[in-house]
């Protein structure tokens, strides 16, 4: 049967007090509305429609890649009507209805919601849940298997608010009921709105056949209308991921410190330390340790590589290369195999060769550096010259000595040494040596008569 989602998420988001809608609030690396149109991707939806308010621009900026349509609800009059909205978009086969805010509810739990619909030939279906505290939530009112009602907290009698089997707000309907009942929805109450619950009774009084596929996990049904629940929601992804990746192979010193978003790919025999963060499109090949306390965002760290109290953004790293503690890759900085950039290093869009040690205290900008270099303490490619940045090249088997200013452009050849203390302003020839420094004058006794002057 023909699949179709109805994605809701046209609500201001007043109790998020913040200039950003609920909906585009991240949630490990991705907003949370993009959870929710992945999983309709992922049910096989023909057609996902996606209901906003009228400042939606965001939204569609935010899930520019996506298949989707689009229809505006405004002014916001209650759920009833922002189907109303969007229904005109859908034809044929069942329609899931889906809450733009709440992405937790698993690929598995819908294929059961599905396939149960359609085994029972059910009119409509709700998404329930056995809560331990279903305290503020709608209440399922049934007789057997049939659904008769969901009556409002506020609303129940005190038998009813023993139930604890409530409303996720998760519907799922044959489209061309929904299209014949919708248009019966009333708002006939306190707050003049059209609520889709209502379309049970409506049902009801029908004669048709109205289900709830219960789960007991409440995790799935979070939504998100302030920053706590945004909290409870990226808990859970995060210890679904974590959960992932452990079984999957992935060693977890601490999980609850780890944090892994959602496009990550880590492989088997990685292991992570309390304190990493993996962000954006991060890859992480075998055998490479990460942490403790690394930041990596959008990088790729070959096998058996060493990352630990570092932060590294857009950047590469071979095998068997370690880095930090303390370094800072920045975008554009390409690191090869059996080379170490070490403590207090930094990179900024830099190529680094193999075998290529830059152990401590340095600033590489800007530059290309070859297989086998060596980059000695405090050494600065310094890339800027108020106006343009300029590039530094050390081709292979160069030596750096500590504390050498590079200034670029500039070039030093292959096998060449720059001498400690040197500021280098112009090219170095392969094998020569590259000196500019104040010749050492020594002055034997001068300290002495000096101490004896500070005495007097």
């Amino acid at each position: 049967m023909k699949r179709n989602v109805m994605i809701l998420a046209a609500g201001k988001s007043k109790r998020m007090k913040s200039k950003t809608g609920k909906f585009l609030h991240p949630v490990m690396g991705q907003p949370v509305i993009r959870y929710v149109v992945e999983m309709s991707e992922l049910l096989g939806s023909e057609k996902t429609v996606v209901v906003v308010n009228n400042d939606f621009e965001p939204v569609k900026q935010a899930l520019r890649d996506k298949q989707l349509e689009y229809a505006v609800q405004d002014p916001q009059l209650g759920t009833g009507h922002a189907v109303m909205c969007g229904v005109d978009l859908l034809e044929g086969g069942s329609t899931l209805i889906l809450l733009g805010d709440a992405p937790c509810i698993r690929q598995e739990t819908l294929k059961e919601m599905f396939e149960a619909h359609e085994r029972e030939q059910a009119d409509l279906t709700v998404l329930s849940v056995n809560h331990s505290n279903p305290y503020n939530y709608g209440r399922i009112l049934r007789e057997g298997e049939q659904v008769v009602a969901i009556r409002e907290h506020r609303d129940c009698t005190p038998e009813q608010l023993e139930i604890s089997e409530i409303n996720s707000g998760v519907f799922l309907l044959n489209t061309d009921r929904l299209k014949e009942y919708l248009p019966k929805l009333t708002n006939d109450n306190a707050q003049q709105e059209y609520y889709i619950t209502d379309l049970i009774e409506l049902m009801n009084q029908a004669g048709l056949r109205v289900r709830a596929h219960v789960i007991d996990d409440e995790s799935e049904v979070i939504g998100i209308n302030n920053r706590s629940q945004l909290w409870e929601v990226t808990q859970t992804m995060q210890q679904r991921i974590n959960h992932h990746w452990m079984v999957e192979g992935v060693t977890m010193i601490q999980p609850d410190s780890i944090f892994i978003d959602a496009q990550v790919e880590l492989n088997p025999d990685v292991t992570l330390y309390p304190g990493t963060h993996l962000r954006g499109k991060t890859m992480i090949a075998e055998d490479a340790i990460i942490g403790p306390n690394a930041i990596l965002t959008n990088c790729q760290i070959g096998q058996r590589s060493l990352v630990e109290n570092s932060t590294l953004k857009d950047s590469i790293v071979g095998q068997d290369t370690t880095v930090g503690p303390y370094a800072y890759m920045r975008p554009g900085s390409v690191v090869g195999n059996h080379v170490k950039v070490g403590d207090f290093v930094e990179l900024k869009n830099a190529k680094i060769g193999h075998n290529t040690k830059i152990s401590h205290l340095s600033y590489v900008g800007d530059g290309e550096v070859g297989d086998n270099v060596n980059i000695g303490c405090g050494v600065v490619f310094v890339n800027y010259d108020g106006l343009k940045k300029h590039r530094t090249i050390i081709e292979d088997n160069a030596f750096i000595g500590c504390n050498v200013n590079l200034i670029a452009p500039v070039e030093v050849g292959r096998g060449a040494y720059v001498a400690a203390g040197t500021t280098v302003t112009g090219n170095v020839p392969a094998e020569g040596l590259a000196i500019g420094r104040a010749r050492q004058e020594n002055k034997p006794g001068w300290a002495k008569g000096k101490n004896k002057a500070a005495k007097e």
